[in-house]
């Protein structure tokens, strides 16, 4: 009896062994590409890593940051990033361009950029329709900064290229641009927009940081930063993405009990751009954009779509299947195993 009870444990440690030697990273080095790290749009993935998840999930994230979404895209596409936290319509554009990119973990349901026009142009530039001719600061042409812009110019008469769009990055470089007059409008993030509208040197036109505003602008939730890969590196990897969804799942679910002043204390200093007052009252006005449950619905894909309907052609020509840019397996696992 005795020998069968050893037997038993014996094979039930080889069991547990193997069972956790399937679910270890395949690749435990991950190149994680991103536009603007510093900003309040991709806060999650600061806090992901200065808070240790990806190392308790048995990664070592390198984080390649870049001025915009658009130029991450581009790194991906090209193999020098194995991720990318971007825009969810970064997936459906190229889907149109026969690349098939997959969104694995929402992790903003509103896109939290604010376009706001140059204090001393706000008497000339009053709404999106005053835009024609002028210049407009986005995070790096083709960026969902940018399409922001454009999908407003649109529904308010102009045509998308009836501004001109001057990449100034999601930083200290975008303060100083509107400051220093190199520019008359701009859509960014917070911190960089909070700090100009407390210093007074902008105007707000539109903002997607609240429910009210983002509801205001398009009509309601529209899935925003995502983490997506290519599809075949899921299918060769998909314990790796199953611990980098794990880790920003839990990051989620650390931020939506999180006060200001403990994501503060949770980020590199250099974020706060100098003022941590303002950088925790940034914060405090984000807080609503953050995903709550870590899922792209269909009602948001939809409403991504007829987003980039009103200022992409190529889209607007397309037969777009939305259910081919998200996978949400990783998720609902994360949801049940992470503690």
């Amino acid at each position: 009896m005795r020998i069968l009870r050893s037997v038993a444990a014996v094979a039930a440690a080889l069991l547990l062994a193997a069972a956790a030697q399937a679910q270890a990273p395949e690749r435990k080095d991950v190149k994680l590409g991103v536009g603007g790290a510093n900003s309040l749009y991709y806060l999650p993935l600061a806090l992901a890593d200065k808070l240790g998840f990806f190392k308790e999930q048995g990664l070592n994230v390198e984080i390649n940051d870049f001025k915009g979404g658009s130029q991450s895209l581009n790194a991906l596409v090209a193999g020098s990033a194995d991720v990318v936290t971007g825009a969810y319509e970064h997936t459906l554009r190229m889907q149109v361009k026969g690349q098939p990119i997959v969104a694995v973990i929402e992790l903003g349901r509103y896109p939290g950029i604010s376009l706001a026009v140059k204090k001393d142009r706000a008497d000339k530039i009053r709404t999106p329709a005053d835009l024609k001719g002028a210049k407009v600061g986005v995070t790096a042409p083709g960026s969902s900064t940018n399409m922001i812009v454009q999908y407003l110019m649109v529904k308010a008469g102009l045509k998308p290229d009836d501004a001109s769009f001057i990449g100034v990055g999601a930083g200290p470089s975008a303060v100083a641009a509107m400051r220093k007059g190199e520019i008359d409008a701009i859509s960014n993030i917070d911190p960089m927009i909070a700090m100009l509208e407390a210093a007074g040197d902008v105007v707000i036109m539109a903002e997607t940081r609240t429910t009210e505003g983002t509801s205001k602008v398009l009509g309601g939730p529209m899935s925003a930063g995502v983490l997506y890969t290519r599809k075949d590196f899921i299918d060769k990897n998909p314990n790796t993405v199953q611990a980098l969804v794990n880790a920003f799942y839990k990051t989620l679910r650390w931020l939506d009990k999180a006060s200001p002043e403990q994501v503060a204390d949770n980020v590199p200093k250099e974020y706060w751009l100098g003022d941590k007052a303002l950088y925790m009252a940034a914060v405090k006005a984000s807080l609503q954009i953050y995903s709550r449950d870590g899922l792209v619905s269909t009602d948001s894909q939809q409403r991504s779509i007829d987003f980039l309907k009103q200022f992409d052609k190529e889209i607007a020509a397309a037969t777009i299947d939305a259910a081919k840019t998200w996978d949400d397996r990783f998720v609902k696992k994360a949801a049940v195993s992470v503690k």
